[in-house]
């Protein structure tokens, strides 16, 4: 037995023209928030994207397909979606740089992170995303090699976060990986939202430049298979 999960990836629509009108009136209030033209491009190609993903997935058509985004804590449109009408259908989300993705599966709390690594892993930002042991594992690699584990450390312990719902409610520092070489896996976190026995961590490939990872709150195995989409 094991989940089926299926990771789309696609680059920032060129263009919003064709597909503003495939936002709903929330959609759209969030993407007129953004200020830069790059983040309602990523924006906008997200939720395009998830559209494509669960219709696929549901073998329906992308404008059957409504989000719920509320958020628990505040009731604005900025939570974690969930597709309308088919509450057992996870989805997660992710973007960085020039890459979009979306994570969709069946039955269990899903999370994707994506994040470029070309940027300067700085000890300020691995002191802030690191613990103690986990640091420790950094301090024998190269340059090279630790910030590559560094980024792959940040996707992966996105991915559980986003898993939970809870987001950066859960402190990084505060969830503990297993090190670099080793497979991906859930250490121990001080939190109950993760259970080191009921959490699978899967790297996922985005492309050259960047790191990924999907979470799922199950011990069942899961299989992921990875998609390009030509929007």
């Amino acid at each position: 037995m094991s989940v089926a999960c299926e990771v789309w990836w696609s680059r920032p629509l060129a263009s919003a023209d064709d597909y503003l009108d495939t936002l709903d009136d929330a959609e759209r209030g969030r993407f007129d928030a953004y200020r830069q033209n790059a983040d309602k491009q990523r924006f906008l190609t997200g939720r395009v994207l998830a559209r494509f993903a669960i219709a696929r997935w549901l073998g329906t058509k992308p404008a059957e397909i409504s989000f719920d985004a509320t958020c628990q804590d505040c009731g604005k449109a900025h939570g974690k979606p969930r597709v309308i009408g088919h509450d057992d259908v996870a989805l997660s989300l992710s973007h960085s740089g020039d890459r979009v993705g979306v994570a969709v599966t069946t039955g269990v709390p899903i999370g994707l992170d994506v994040e470029s690594a070309s940027r300067n892993a700085t000890n300020d930002l691995i002191n802030y995303a690191l613990n103690d042991t986990e640091r420790t594992a950094l301090a024998g690699l190269t340059s090279d090699d630790a910030a590559a584990a560094f980024f792959s450390y940040w996707a992966r312990k996105e991915a559980l976060m986003k898993a939970t719902g809870r987001g950066l409610k859960i402190p990084l520092r505060n969830i503990t990986l297993s090190a670099p070489g080793e497979p991906p896996r859930l250490v121990a976190a001080d939190d109950a939202a993760l259970d080191p026995a009921a959490a699978t961590l899967l790297d996922v490939d985005p492309g050259p430049g960047y790191r990924a990872a999907v979470a799922a709150l199950t011990n069942v195995p899961v299989e992921i298979t990875e998609h390009w989409a030509s929007l």
